[in-house]
């Protein structure tokens, strides 16, 4: 006897599908066409992020950084969005779609960043300076969102904190190394959260330096969510979206890559003909800088959140109204950046 759905679910272990093992899920190509299936049959839309494992790139139906993905989800006339990158993401995307079914691979798909900032220390630092505006990057979560006065993505951030009032303290949180680049490129004096991105912090400049030796001609880019010193040496910074650009259309043929090495799957496909070198870190067991919970998503989780809904994200409405105003705000400021 068949179960219905909501049987299924009853019986579905939904905490990050760590048991997804016990079902009976389709193999190879069989996979992917189950899901282009459920996409269908569902009225679903495939978001990604680039730091996603390459074969759940490869089946998005749009793929960019956290600001082309906002825009996505705010635009989807789907009645489902499968959300393929962490939870701050989907959460996002569920703040901006209250009616729509919003499911993530894997709810443990967290963030060190996010972890690290609460809405009840947001509002703590505030009291200290009331006067101060609130600008917090989007690797965040709800609550969080809820006590800013406005959002930020490393490709919007430089254009938004120079757009804020001149005349108001800054606070800049999770992030203070994105917050240090963006004091220097803007001249705005901010009070910075000490948070940092556990993989963006991991590079080596020791072995980084040993790379650009090695390789005299490379084009060293790195993402501002790295620490000073290896900012201080590329010949690049730039958002995701931005470094992906920048290998698409720049004249040089080799480039060492200071972020997450999910994003070099993207790059290999636009740029095949160059050399990509992924910024060594300060484990010499490992030669790359891979996110952890950006890995935990993989087609077989994807398969499940979308055949039985679940892990779905919900979140209260008064919650979600106040974290939908400075997201709102972002999206206005930033609606001239690509």
């Amino acid at each position: 006897m068949n179960e219905t759905l909501e049987q299924a679910k009853a019986n579905l272990p939904v905490q990050g599908f760590l048991r997804y093992k016990e079902l009976i899920i389709p193999q190879g190509t069989e996979l992917i066409q189950a899901i282009l299936d459920l996409k269908k049959e569902k009225n679903a839309v495939i978001l990604a992020h680039y730091y996603q494992p390459g074969e759940i790139q490869d089946i998005a139906d749009f793929l960019g950084d956290s600001l082309q993905l906002a825009r996505q989800a705010k635009g989807t006339e789907a009645d489902m969005i499968a959300f393929c990158g962490v939870h701050f993401m989907a959460e996002a995307a569920k703040i901006l779609n209250p009616t729509k079914k919003v499911v993530l691979p894997d709810t443990l798909a967290g963030c060190s960043l996010a972890d690290g900032c609460s809405g009840e220390g947001l509002r703590k630092m505030r009291e200290k300076y009331p006067n101060a505006l609130v600008a917090t990057y989007i690797n965040c979560n709800a609550e969080t969102k809820a006590e800013s006065d406005i959002i930020v993505t490393s490709s919007n951030a430089e254009t938004i904190i120079k757009a804020l009032p001149k005349d108001r303290p800054i606070i800049f949180a999770p992030d203070k190394n994105l917050g240090k680049y963006l004091i220097k490129k803007t001249g705005r004096e901010m009070i910075l959260w000490d948070g940092s991105c556990v993989v963006h912090e991991a590079f080596s400049m020791e072995r980084i330096a040993q790379q650009l030796m090695a390789h005299p001609d490379a084009k060293l880019i790195a993402h501002p969510e790295s620490e000073t010193a290896v900012l201080e040496l590329a010949h690049f910074v730039g958002s995701t979206s931005a470094l992906l650009d920048y290998v698409v259309e720049s004249k040089a043929q080799e480039f060492i890559i200071a972020t997450e090495e999910g994003i070099l799957h993207e790059m290999r496909k636009r740029a095949p003909n160059k050399t990509l070198i992924p910024a060594l870190v300060f484990d010499e067991s490992c030669n790359c800088s891979e996110c952890f919970y950006m890995k935990r998503n993989s087609l077989e989780k994807l398969y499940l959140c979308m055949k039985y809904e679940l892990p779905d994200i919900e979140i209260e409405e008064e919650l979600r109204l106040k974290a939908l105003k400075p997201i709102e705000e972002m999206l206005d400021l930033s609606r001239n950046i690509k």
